[in-house]
């Protein structure tokens, strides 16, 4: 209805969704999708005015909830495929930077829009800097401007661009790629390549972004 748009409700079933992921070993592969016509819209913007009229400790709750949610897709030790169409905005950018692989289709349109709002994106600028990096980050966290699935993927932010009726077969087919290779294979390197770059989030970094994050909500 809102078109994917986040809040409290859809944060505490992504994290109910990834404590589930601990119970099943023998999964191989989890797949991020939107239900409808948009991947994902950013957040609920009638939440947000909501939480940033209660006080500092509902704020920071709100942008924890948040930022754990990035943080551990980030950090989940089994391969993670998105596959966007349709709308991919705000947060929604931070979710699939948070991915391994990502497919877009060619009608997809992304923006890091949060600014345009009053709010800062600051709790997903780790991965978006991962995978776009600071100059890009830089033009589009400022600019708020809307950008196709081509520049996506010049910028890094997309792995693969394809005609929107072709999404499901690609991803098929990547898919069949990873479960060909040793489990353990994967999920080790998935953790070494993020200690290799320096790319595991510090806890002391996180609780700044977080409660910037909170600041930045409750100001005019």
């Amino acid at each position: 209805e809102v078109n994917n748009a986040y809040n409290g409700d859809m944060l505490s079933g992504v994290h109910e969704a990834m404590d589930s992921l601990s119970t099943e070993p023998s999964l191989r592969i989890v797949v991020l999708q939107g239900a409808g016509k948009h991947f994902q819209a950013g957040a609920d913007l009638s939440w947000i005015s909501s939480v940033g009229k209660t006080d500092p400790g509902g704020n920071e709750k709100a942008s924890r909830l948040t930022a754990e949610a990035v943080r551990r897709l980030n950090e989940l030790s089994i391969p993670t495929i998105a596959l966007v169409k349709g709308a991919c905005i705000g947060g929604g950018t931070g979710i699939i930077s948070a991915c391994d692989i990502v497919i877009a289709s060619e009608s997809a349109i992304f923006g890091i829009s949060e600014a345009r709002w009053g709010l800062v994106a600051g709790i997903i600028f780790p991965q978006l800097v991962q995978a776009i990096g600071v100059r890009n980050l830089r033009r589009y966290a400022l600019t708020c401007e809307k950008f196709g699935a081509q520049t996506a993927k010049e910028i890094g932010l997309v792995h693969e661009v394809c005609p929107d009726e072709k999404l499901q077969e690609v991803s098929h087919n990547l898919i069949d790629a990873i479960l060909m290779n040793g489990p353990q294979a994967v999920s080790t390197s998935m953790t070494r390549i993020l200690k290799v770059a320096e790319a595991l989030l510090a806890d002391d970094l996180f609780d700044v972004l977080v409660k910037e994050h909170a600041q930045v909500r409750q100001s005019a």
